[in-house]
């Protein structure tokens, strides 16, 4: 249900205490933002696409007094290693398996998971094989259900019947160009003018790097294999109920509000928030989803 909006105020960190490191997994080097004590409780951030951990720099800043925040890029993305398509697998079970290393090797052994865009299938299968590791889910236009699937993907799941198809692989390609990444970051918010063209602008210069299209494109072909995940994760609400918290953008046209709405049915205790803005809410709703994380955290003895 969603809940009153009187908010805490945080208490944030200076940007020069947030570090930027790496660690190996599986021969590549993964990038990741760190901030605040690791003696402190763990938010785990998983980014969507087509951006990276930066999409979290805001909330590390935010958060960072009172929680340890941790963010890695996934390979292909952001600053982590970019292999060729012929020298990586690129599939949500792969990048899952490269995140649940990364944990491992990060000694994390109890995290709440930040969940957004293609964060949520990749931390869905992590949290589905640890469960008693998961503190809490927040979820922020992070899709679980068919539900949440907007006409926006019709022409990818052709895609996905005729992967071969010129003309559908065409018509996927082009959102890998700027328009369509500037789409993504304006659509559905309230003051375009709040929303810095620094983001679609770095988020474009790593899908134009040779080889990344046909990263991404495998990628959006491997999309598929997530709604096939969606019985085991419902299972996996249902069975451990973890505390969730959703701050999810209303007005995005990709995952639509409707699949915000249909966690309640698994996790009928869920906080839920529908926020007048797009996809990538953090950009113009941050301070008001640090707060909310904060309350939500503190109210569950997680803080």
């Amino acid at each position: 249900m969603t809940q009153s909006t009187t908010l805490p105020v945080t208490k944030g960190i200076d940007i020069n205490q947030v570090q930027y490191k790496t660690l190996t997994i599986e021969g590549q080097e993964i990038f990741y933002r760190e901030a605040g004590s690791p003696d402190k409780p763990t938010l785990l951030l998983l980014h969507g696409y087509p951006t990276s951990s930066l999409m979290f720099r805001n909330l590390m800043i935010a958060l960072g007094e009172k929680y340890h925040l941790v963010a890695p890029d996934y390979p292909g993305f952001g600053n982590s290693s970019m292999p060729l398509v012929d020298e990586f697998e690129y599939t949500f079970d792969h990048m899952a398996d490269i995140v649940d290393q990364f944990i491992v090797a990060k000694g994390l052994e109890k995290y709440s998971i930040y969940l957004m865009d293609y964060g949520a299938p990749v931390g869905y299968r992590i949290a589905a094989r640890h469960p008693e590791k998961v503190q809490a889910l927040l979820v922020q236009n992070g899709n679980a259900y068919e539900e949440g699937l907007s006409p926006f993907w019709e022409p990818i799941k052709a895609f996905w019947a005729d992967p071969e198809n010129e003309e559908k692989r065409k018509v996927v390609a082009s959102m890998l160009s700027l328009e369509g990444t500037k789409w993504q970051y304006l659509t559905g918010v309230r003051d375009t003018s709040r929303i810095s063209p620094d983001t679609w602008v770095h988020d474009q210069s790593k899908l134009d790097r040779p080889g990344n299209a046909d990263i991404q494109m495998a990628m959006f072909y491997s999309y598929r294999t997530n709604l096939g995940r969606y019985p085991e994760w419902h299972n996996y609400f249902r069975t451990y109920q973890p505390p969730t918290l959703i701050t999810w953008g209303g007005n995005d046209e990709i995952f639509p509000a409707s699949g915000a709405k249909a966690y309640l049915k698994d996790l009928p205790n869920a906080e839920l928030h529908i926020l007048d803005t797009g996809h990538f809410a953090l950009e113009e709703d941050g301070t008001k989803i640090a707060a909310l994380i904060d309350r939500f955290l503190i109210a569950n003895n997680i803080a």
